[in-house]
Parts: structure tokens; sequence; C-alpha cells
């Protein structure tokens, strides 16, 4: 049953990177919440350290996501020191 909701997770991460790319940031970024509250539903019931591997993979990746659809504000303060 797990892999079925890793399979549905892949599918569902694919849809955040296919609109990215598509320059739909707010959808992205809502489908990104929406997958991250699956993926912890997913973490509150695993105990399978293959899962939590898995599990971890996902996170990574997610953040990586959520890093390309909200860019930091790290650019903004390097500008304002150089004032």
């Amino acid at each position: 049953m797990e892999k079925d909701k890793f399979s549905t997770l892949k599918k569902e991460v694919q849809e955040i990177i296919d609109l990215i790319v598509g320059k739909q940031n707010k959808e992205a970024n809502n489908k990104l919440v929406e997958v991250s509250e699956m993926l912890d539903e997913i973490l509150d019931f695993s105990e399978d350290d293959e899962d939590l591997m898995e599990i971890s993979h996902y996170q990574v990746l997610l953040n990586q996501l959520h890093q390309k659809i909200n860019p930091s504000t790290d650019n903004f303060s390097d500008e304002e020191d150089k004032f």
C-alpha cells in the first residue's frame, strides 16, 4: 500500500515540476503545499526504514522545488549591504 502512495506522490511532484516549467508559480506553490501535507501524512504512519528514507528524499526534493518557486530574498539583502 505504501508503494501506491509513493507512486501517487511521484505523479503529484511531476505535476509541480510541469507547473514550474509552465511559469505557473502560484498553482505550483498551491500544489506543493498539498503534496507536502500528503507527505506529512505518509510520514505519520510510516515505520519502515526504507519508507522513511524514501520520504526524506521527497522532503529534500519538495524543499528544492519550494526554493525554485519562491526564490530566497538573500539577493535583496546582498543588494542592501552594498549601499
